[in-house]
């Protein structure tokens, strides 16, 4: 058995509940669709008037699968290399940009082996602009939001909004902070709450994201 959040807002704010599965093992994304699969009918054995969808690239709606950090693209670079780029650690105090040009996977692990070398991650540096580590989340819910605003269709976005509960099979709270799943409530929710995604500026969206995200 396993534990994974499932994401969904309630009076525009963004929250989770812990669901219980069947856990099937392996790296094949039959396996992992399989675990997706057994942990949605968990959910609706809770709750069973919800339609979740699952947010990554082992999803099989195209529209999850195409939400994924490693599907989407911001300026030209897939959205997990910018995210990882930009990390400021202790070590240079500058952005990692020769990271952008790495694959996803690449660049998610040349970030982790400084981690692991006790270097220390001081603050997010993305277009020239310094980001604070706090609120937790919120850089990578920045860049998510940009990316998706960049890649999605109108049809898209309202076809998201047919959804409302979401999950990331490979997401696990013990082991990281950010998940997709969460970054794509908070984005239905400005959706529904404007009919299109605005252009915020980073004081903007880090204000909206204070309001919005359940601590």
């Amino acid at each position: 058995m396993a534990k994974r959040p499932v994401f969904y807002a309630e009076n525009d704010i963004v929250k989770s509940t812990d669901v219980e599965f069947q856990w099937y093992p392996g790296f094949a994304v039959s396996q992992k669709q399989k675990s997706i699969n057994a942990l949605h009918e968990a959910l609706l054995v809770i709750r069973p008037d919800v339609k979740p969808l699952e947010i990554s690239s082992k999803g099989a709606v195209p529209l999850g699968a195409k939400l994924s950090a490693f599907n989407l693209k911001l300026n030209g670079y897939s959205l997990e290399c910018v995210f990882q780029s930009s990390k400021v650690f202790d070590d240079t105090g500058t952005p990692h940009t020769e990271w952008l040009e790495l694959s996803p996977k690449e660049a998610k692990g040349a970030a982790r082996k400084l981690h692991a070398g006790g270097h220390k991650l001081t603050s997010f540096r993305f277009n020239g602009i310094d980001f604070p580590l706090e609120p937790l989340t919120c850089f990578y819910d920045y860049i998510y939001y940009l990316a998706v605003k960049e890649t999605l269709t109108d049809d898209e976005l309202k076809e998201l909004t047919e959804y409302d509960h979401f999950t990331d099979i490979e997401f696990s709270p013990r082991k990281s902070l950010n998940t997709q799943a969460r970054s794509v409530v908070m984005i239905k929710l400005i959706f529904e709450q404007h009919g299109h995604l605005p252009e915020f500026s980073p004081e903007e969206f880090i204000d909206i994201h204070r309001r919005s995200i359940c601590k």
